[in-house]
């Protein structure tokens, strides 16, 4: 099995002495895990860090063997953001969830272009509050819908927490998720809490029915905006 696509460096783990296993997500082939001979070489090493776009040619001699991967630098992400710890910190965030919630070989292009859009606009000052509904937009890619429409005819106030009952599980969500709008007053704790909303969410629906750790860095980033 041979082909080439473009991708996003999820995951990465040392393999022998120099090389590496990663998991990447493709624009066809969805996620895909393989080795990467040469991993540790400074050349190889220096662009191959999480979140980076890259460029793969996988080859494998069957379908239940691990292939190994070629790879080329498309774009260098994270090393944009090595001095902004927030930044840096959701990118490991982002990385981790995709890397846990994805399926193996399914290709979802929505979810592939969320990446795309959500990065071009790192650099905006609410890119805190895209990333938190890129999270709502995974949770409904992945097969679960808050479905807010039958709360929002009694939500006034963007910056306010509502109490709400979803699938029989009570939740502290904020307005603006609610709505799907801006606030109007964007502070760390609003952050924090629509963070918190969302790993309730992760957590309830897709980690713990599959036994699955909910990712370290994921909560870390939650950690920022105490």
């Amino acid at each position: 099995m041979n082909w080439e696509d473009e991708g996003f460096l999820i995951s990465k783990r040392k393999f022998r002495e120099n090389a590496n296993i990663i998991d990447v997500f493709t624009t066809r082939y969805g996620k895909v895990s393989g080795i990467v001979y040469g991993g540790n070489s400074r050349k190889i090493r220096n662009y191959l860090q999480i979140s980076n776009k890259i460029y793969l040619t996988y080859t494998s001699k069957s379908e239940n063997r691990i292939g190994y991967f070629k790879t080329e630098l498309i774009e260098a992400i994270s090393p944009k953001y090595f001095n902004h710890k927030k930044k840096t910190a959701t990118l490991l965030s982002l990385t981790s969830v995709l890397n846990l919630l994805l399926p193996e070989s399914q290709a979802n292009i929505k979810i592939y272009n969320s990446i795309i859009e959500l990065i071009k606009n790192f650099d905006n000052d609410n890119w805190m509050l895209l990333y938190i509904f890129w999270e709502l937009l995974i949770i409904r890619e992945l097969g679960f819908d808050p479905d807010f429409n039958k709360f929002k005819s009694n939500i006034n106030d963007l910056d306010k927490i509502y109490d709400l009952e979803i699938d029989r599980i009570k939740y502290k969500v904020p307005g603006f998720l609610i709505k799907n709008k801006i606030p109007n007053n964007i502070n760390d704790d609003l952050i924090r809490k629509s963070l918190i909303f969302n790993r309730s969410i992760m957590s309830n629906k897709f980690f713990l029915p599959n036994n699955l750790t909910f990712p370290k860095s994921r909560i870390l980033l939650e950690n920022y905006f105490i």
